[in-house]
């Protein structure tokens, strides 16, 4: 049988044994079906609050001060962007996988075949028929340089640094959403610290104006018109207001740590506005349409991102049943004395080329490809689901904004009608027209509208924040 026939076997059998190799199962990939709603409420205005620039949509100079702090200092911030770091390398090495590979070998060796061995009596045999004795022991040095390719005919490698890419650029978005949620972290802490000073200064007016009425009953006391009885029970509401003052110094304590934390700073003070001077109008803002969250809120395109990353992951999981093509090259010199290293003569030089693939056993592939069809159906529900939680978030804060400028609204009547009870109750007691009773009821029920306005006040202030987070503002 000639080489020509011998190689034609070759050939044939080889083609048979990738047919029977190449069984590449078939491709379905999900895809995200979620319409999304046209409005909110039957509200079409396009204009969006969430557009507008973070320091513009605070106006609070102390404020925007915190958050550049925490922007440049927060912790969490920093190891989020090393998480970046490491994705952006990850792009790299992928890159590297579909070049070719050059390097550089130099090797010394030293070598002695026993005499009774095939390859020393071979040697004798030389030394005989050349008449001259090699050298003992026998020395290698080899100078070269080698190269391998894999050759991506399928696009595998390419789709991996694709994915690598879409993956880099997700925890980009993923550094975005972490921005605008630690915007609106410090935001809604320091209005709680507002809101926090305000309640402080209501209680200790109220403590002043309970002072009064116990020393007003006292006296009435001393004049035997009024019996001890009225004197413990103005003292014990006078206790229990100062007891309240306590509670909110603590929560003060805790909200000004928490923005020493967020912050990453350990200032003595955080310096913050009254409460009056913060606009507390939340009606006009707008939350424009559903479908600009699909640009705005970077927590959606990290998840969209995701789902590209899972797409081509199924792709090169598809691919690894397909044959590899690999080429291999290296040349150099090599020769048993180093004086004759650079010679013609030593000159040595390969080229290979090889094709495999998967014939039996492909267990370990096909779970690859499994598991990446598994991850790629999680992707696709993971960024239904996050579309689903932003219109939610959307919404809701869209409903409150009506609900609580109502109820602001209709506390602050409460509250005034209240305060003027609280005088009128006053005079009336102080005629002997009043029981004493109605008196500690009417400042009982003053302070309790008064701090539910003041809750009212705060919900309204983290409505104004979670709805700039909801509608994906913050991050630019």
């Amino acid at each position: 049988m000639t080489n020509h026939y011998l190689y034609k076997i070759i050939i044939i059998f080889f083609i048979l044994l990738l047919a029977l190799g190449c069984k590449v199962p078939h491709q379905a990939l999900m895809t995200p079906n979620l319409p999304v709603p046209g409005s909110y409420l039957d509200a079409t205005d396009t204009t969006n609050s969430g557009q507008m620039d973070w320091k513009r949509y605070y106006n609070d100079e102390l404020l925007i001060a915190l958050i550049d702090s925490a922007l440049k200092n927060n912790q969490e911030l920093y190891i989020v962007s090393q998480e970046m770091e490491i994705s952006k390398a990850e792009i790299r090495a992928r890159k590297g996988e579909y070049l070719p590979i050059a390097e550089i070998r130099a090797g010394l060796g030293l070598e002695k075949e026993g005499r009774y061995t095939r390859f020393g009596a071979v040697d004798e045999q030389l030394e005989i028929r050349e008449g001259k004795r090699f050298p003992e022991p026998f020395s290698d040095v080899t100078v070269g340089m080698v190269a391998s390719w894999e050759v991506d005919v399928w696009k595998k490698l390419h789709r991996a640094k694709r994915a690598a890419a879409s993956r880099y650029l997700a925890s980009t978005e993923g550094r975005n959403f972490m921005v605008s949620q630690l915007i609106a972290e410090i935001s809604e802490s320091y209005y709680e610290l507002l809101v926090l000073d305000n309640l402080l200064e209501i209680l200790k007016q109220n403590i002043a104006l309970q002072s009064e009425a116990v020393r007003v009953v006292r006296q009435q006391k001393s004049a035997a018109r009024l019996s001890q009885l009225a004197v413990n029970r103005f003292e014990a509401q006078l206790l229990n207001t100062q007891n309240l003052q306590y509670a909110v110094k603590q929560n003060i304590v805790e909200a000004e740590t928490r923005l020493k934390f967020l912050t990453g700073s350990f200032q003595p003070h955080i310096q913050r506005k009254s409460i009056e001077s913060i606009s507390l109008r939340i009606d006009d803002l707008q939350a424009g349409i559903p479908a600009q969250l699909l640009v705005n809120r970077p927590d959606v395109r990290q998840a969209e991102l995701e789902l590209a990353a899972a797409n081509l992951d199924v792709q090169v999981a598809r691919a690894n049943f397909l044959p590899s093509i690999g080429i291999t090259a290296g040349v150099g010199f090599r020769a048993f004395d180093p004086t004759f290293l650079l010679r013609p003569e030593s000159i040595l030089y390969n080229l290979a080329g090889d094709i495999v693939a998967p014939l039996v056993n492909r267990n370990a592939i096909q779970a690859a490809y499994t598991s990446a069809n598994a991850r790629q159906v999680q992707a696709v529900v993971r960024y239904e689901q996050t579309i689903l939680q932003a219109y939610t978030d959307v919404l809701n804060q869209v409903s409150k904004i009506q609900n609580y400028t109502d109820s602001y609204a209709t506390k602050s009547k409460e509250v005034d009608l209240l305060v003027e009870s609280v005088s009128i109750a006053s005079n009336l007691f102080n005629a002997a027209r009043a029981d004493y009773a109605e008196v500690l009821l009417t400042q009982r029920e003053a302070l309790d509208a008064k701090m539910d306005l003041l809750e009212i006040q705060l919900e309204q202030l983290r409505t104004k924040v979670h709805l700039y987070r909801s509608l994906g503002g913050g991050w630019n």
